[in-house]
């Protein structure tokens, strides 16, 4: 899920953050935090994350999360996790990407200093990117069976501000907004307290930053 995020969130012809950077930040790390949800290895009630079985998943970067949970169980404030997860959630996820083959990371110089950003670099890691967002737009449009971790991300898509790069076509995909929103309020309540604390934060962010 946190992969899907990353190539909607992300321009896939300058690897670029199409938000806010700490608006796609927050956003991965609550994609991370949902797919320990899903997984049923934590547990979101009443703006607090606890983990409910510490049995390792069978992903590296989940792996590393929870273990990190664990180790700081005694910190349970969601929020205050999605902005320590929020520092390192590109890397992380960028990294992880880089080794399924789907982007490159590409080093960028400038005036203050160099920036590292994870690319799909060829045809077909271009494609790869640039369907994240279609497949999304083209199940909802479509009205097709969404699973669980599908109805996640059409949340963070809309927590975060991403809805106008899934749903581009303002005549075509307007079908798929309404089906976006039945899509969130089907979550369970631990999914739907993830969803709403992301566009919190995100919302604080933007707020921040125009002040």
């Amino acid at each position: 899920m946190a992969d899907q995020f990353y190539l909607i969130a992300h321009e896939d012809r300058t690897g670029r953050s199409r938000l806010h950077p700490r608006a796609t930040e927050l956003g991965l790390a609550a994609a991370l935090v949902g797919e320990l949800v899903l997984l049923e290895r934590v547990r979101i009630s009443g703006g607090e994350l606890t983990v409910v079985s510490s049995e390792p998943p069978g992903d590296a970067l989940a792996h590393n999360l929870l273990d990190l949970l664990i180790v700081q169980r005694h910190h349970r404030d969601l929020r205050t996790w999605l902005a320590f997860l929020a520092q390192e959630a590109v890397v992380d996820v960028g990294e992880r990407l880089r080794r399924a083959g789907v982007v490159e990371p590409v080093t960028h110089r400038n005036l203050r200093g160099t920036q590292t950003l994870y690319m799909p670099m060829n045809p077909n890691q271009r494609n790869t990117a640039a369907w994240a967002a279609a497949r999304l737009a083209n199940i909802l449009v479509h009205e097709r069976a969404m699973d669980l971790a599908d109805r996640v991300l059409a949340g963070l898509v809309l927590a975060t501000g991403l809805t106008r790069y899934v749903l581009w076509d303002v005549d075509s995909h307007r079908p798929g907004l309404p089906r976006m929103y039945a899509a969130v309020e089907s979550l369970s309540p631990d999914l739907l307290e993830l969803v709403e604390h992301t566009e919190a934060c995100v919302g604080s962010v933007l707020a921040a930053g125009r002040r």
